[in-house]
């Protein structure tokens, strides 16, 4: 459950106490948007546009083995933030390098589904985050805040269709993975890994370093 956070007293020392109580909360951010959506309704109706958002969101298979991390949904995209204590407890989905596959999966399955107009195409951005906390300002909601977190929205201005950006962070993590099990680092999607990207975003002050995906 979320730290909740609520002083009305602008100079509360107590909240300055709690605040500095709570513990940081690791694991992977995912910023997930579908492609196009804002275009497509001007285009048709709910029943159009309405049907393939539907079967869109059903078919991100990431969102149903971890429901209740979904934080946040801003029109077509959506955030979700999976903390390391819970990844490792999932029977199936229990690493940074099945997520990725995962995720994966997913967009290419979307982009070679048989049956046009059933789905639309999306892009994501992972990051590996430790500087982020599980705090809410709402009672009773669920979310995370933090400096990662904003980095994986930063991450998202690099996606196009079809694309998954991970920050170099969250490869490493990936890489741990394989070199665990015995694989070599070019296993799965990550035989179509760009090189490093740099990239000076707004608002970070420091270089960031990110690898593209193209889902072929």
């Amino acid at each position: 459950m979320a730290f909740f956070i609520h002083f009305k007293d602008p100079n509360s020392e107590e909240m300055i106490r709690y605040l500095s109580s709570i513990p940081k909360c690791p694991g992977t951010c995912f910023f997930m948007d579908i492609n196009r959506s804002t275009d497509m309704k001007y285009l048709g109706g709910l029943t159009d546009w309405g049907r393939k958002l539907n079967n869109t969101f059903n078919f991100l298979s990431l969102l149903n083995d971890f429901p209740e991390y979904i934080v946040k949904g801003i029109g077509d995209e959506i955030m979700l933030f999976i903390p390391d204590d819970v990844l490792k407890t999932k029977p199936a989905i229990n690493s940074y390098y099945m997520l990725l596959e995962e995720i994966y999966a997913t967009l290419y399955n979307i982009r070679h589904y048989p049956v046009e107009d059933t789905f639309l195409a999306c892009k994501v951005a992972i990051h590996y985050c430790t500087e982020v906390y599980n705090i809410t300002y709402f009672e009773g909601a669920n979310d995370y805040y933090g400096s990662d977190i904003d980095l994986t929205a930063r991450l998202m201005t690099k996606c196009l269709e079809n694309r998954i950006v991970i920050s170099e962070k969250f490869l490493n993590k990936v890489r741990n993975d394989l070199k665990s099990h015995g694989l070599a680092e070019n296993t799965g999607c990550l035989k179509n890994i760009s090189e490093p990207f740099l990239e000076n975003f707004k608002g970070v002050p420091m270089s960031t370093k990110y690898r593209i995906i193209d889902v072929e």
